[in-house]
């Protein structure tokens, strides 16, 4: 089915006989004697944060489980020796998941903004155990080497207060870490999701994805024009999965004022690690106001706490 970042492994799919399941889906880890990296990233620090998000991953099949409302595939056995590991799981193709997008519309990407505000409404309040205490593949201690290589001078001095800021929210969940549109798995018609590929899942604010999941899958063009609705659209379905105890109300204002820090954070993190990326546009370069928010919140934090 495909190579695995760096060359870590494969995934494939098997087709069984005289079982209940016609075919499963196996993710073979065997870590490379020596690594590629398309970005020249290739680190004893890459390879060690690689090692510990197959670790995650395993960690997450065995441990956490979802719901109809937050598809993922079931976890059938999981097995590691020596330098390789066997995650052999659920065959969503045959589960009714066969659809696959490079591009999405409107009802795609509402499918799995719900998605998303469904599994972090389920995950509201959890510790994220066995799991990456702070979530997403980019968060800003475990990529010093990329933050080092940024020339936006602005943006390099701020990262610890935003990465600070993101981390000290009040309202936490667990994050999908790597909510891209290419692991979403859709149904025929394109209303029904599921989601795979659980290395970077962790703890942090439910905005991480959200921003991760909107810059993998629309143009420059698009962004600052449907993102508000699209956010109110996550909003209204996060609000209908929450249990009744959580003060939404408080809830959303927070989140909806870490969006900007959000989308920031992982802009931050292209600038160092690859500054020609095509995600690099005009919503993250020319949006002045994002930065004159952030700098304002920035200085208030700073007073408070040299006062």
């Amino acid at each position: 089915m495909q190579t695995l970042w760096s060359g870590y492994g494969e995934i494939v799919r098997l087709h069984l006989e005289g079982c209940d399941r016609p075919s499963v889906v196996v993710k073979h880890v065997k870590f490379p004697q020596e690594a590629a990296h398309p970005g020249g990233w290739n680190t004893d620090r890459s390879h060690t944060r690689k090692v510990r998000s197959y670790e995650v991953e395993t960690h997450w099949y065995r441990n956490y489980y979802t719901d109809r409302s937050c598809r993922t595939p079931a976890c059938l056995a999981v097995c590691s020796h020596g330098d390789e590991m066997l995650i052999v799981l659920e065959d969503l193709d045959a589960a009714g998941y066969d659809q696959r997008r490079t591009s999405v519309k409107d009802r795609e990407i509402k499918a799995c903004l719900r998605w998303l505000a469904h599994f972090h409404a389920l995950f509201l309040g959890v510790p994220p155990e066995g799991l990456w205490p702070v979530g997403t593949y980019w968060h800003l201690e475990t990529r010093p080497d990329e933050l080092e290589a940024m020339d936006d001078a602005e943006l390099k001095a701020a990262a610890g207060a935003i990465d600070e800021t993101l981390n000290g929210c009040v309202f936490k969940t667990l994050v999908h870490g790597d909510a891209k549109l290419a692991n979403f798995c859709f149904s025929q018609g394109g209303e029904d999701v599921a989601a795979v590929d659980f290395q970077y899942v962790g703890g942090g604010c439910g905005m991480k994805d959200v921003v991760y999941f909107l810059g993998s899958c629309m143009e420059e063009r698009e962004c600052e024009k449907r993102v508000p609705g699209l956010l109110d659209h996550y909003f209204t379905e996060l609000k209908r999965s929450v249990k009744k105890d959580v003060d939404f109300g408080a809830l959303e204002k927070e989140w909806r004022e870490m969006f900007a820090f959000a989308w920031t954070d992982f802009h931050r993190f292209l600038l160092g690690w690859r500054p020609g990326h095509w995600k690099i546009n005009r919503y993250n370069m020319q949006n002045e106001s994002k930065r004159k928010i952030i700098r304002s919140r920035l200085q208030t934090k700073h007073s408070r706490i040299s006062s």
